[in-house]
């Protein structure tokens, strides 16, 4: 009872914290609102979507904002909100799948690479390659072979993706691994599993906190971008960058189908910017923002 009357009381102690970073910070409160809201519209998109993604209504072809259509209508009567929020549910999956892949990989094998003098040099060759070329050219090659599904869209993500933040998380292993606080671990016959995994990763936080954050902005942008170029997600299925390929064609007729789907990618990157941005300052306020 009284280790479960104690862990309460951190659990009340620790919920007061963040909300008190909450309330004092308002960059990272708007993000994380922002954030929430637009989660929340993808996720419940069956709920609050007024029709069908996929319902035509050919009388209302490139009809004006109204009270049926929030948004107006596309080319083939399709109402523009509901497309949006769906897209938005297919994006936000997609990106949150590609980084919960992305990070840990990266993390794993930055870590093992900084602390294991003797992976690091075929480790750090092999993201070199990696970050040779583009993240987005790969993606379109990758994609180009597997085909334009979901699965293929993560996996083209998620094969050139973790180079970048294995190289980060390497840095903060090597600045770490020769510490007081290793070495004494260490002196009293720690493995070295236990000192990766108890020592230096929770020591990374901060640095990992943003490269999360950040890296799930960059994954709407490298999703939209292949459904502008035709790669992504096919139609009839709604994707934020085939809806914006879609609307530029339309752009003097039926506006809100360009601004809309691209002011939803806008807003998430942003939030999720700010919050990443924040986070890492919260965490290490001495270290300046990691530009991805």
């Amino acid at each position: 009872m009284e280790h479960s009357y104690f862990d309460e009381k951190l659990a009340v102690s620790e919920m007061k914290r963040v909300w008190g970073v909450l309330r004092s910070n308002v960059t990272l409160t708007i993000g994380v609102l922002l954030f929430i809201l637009i989660s929340m519209m993808a996720v419940m998109a069956p709920v609050i979507s007024p029709h069908d993604p996929a319902e035509m209504h050919l009388e209302e072809k490139l009809s004006p904002p109204s009270a049926s259509f929030p948004l107006g209508t596309d080319q083939f009567g399709r109402c523009i909100f509901s497309r949006i929020l769906y897209g938005a549910q297919t994006s936000f999956f997609i990106a949150v799948i590609s980084t919960l892949i992305i990070v840990p990989t990266g993390i794993i094998i930055g870590m093992y690479a900084g602390y294991f003098s003797r992976c690091d040099a075929f480790l750090m060759r092999l993201a070199d390659i990696f970050l040779a070329f583009p993240s987005i050219v790969l993606s379109i090659a990758i994609v180009g072979v597997v085909g334009p599904s979901p699965a293929g869209i993560i996996l083209s993500l998620s094969i050139p993706g973790w180079a970048k933040y294995a190289r980060l998380i390497r840095g903060s292993t090597l600045s770490l691994k020769n510490s007081g606080f290793v070495e004494a671990a260490r002196a009293i016959g720690a493995s070295d599993k236990y000192i990766l995994f108890h020592h230096i990763l929770p020591n990374s936080y901060g640095p990992i906190i943003e490269i999360a954050t950040l890296g799930l902005g960059s994954k709407i942008i490298s999703i939209s971008g292949l459904g502008f170029l035709g790669l992504g997600i096919q139609p009839p299925t709604p994707e934020l960058g085939t809806i914006l390929k879609d609307g530029l064609v339309y752009l003097q007729t039926a506006p809100m189908m360009a601004l809309s789907s691209g002011g939803m990618i806008m807003l998430f990157v942003l939030a999720v910017n700010l919050i990443g941005s924040e986070l890492r300052s919260i965490a290490d306020p001495r270290s300046d923002t990691i530009e991805f």
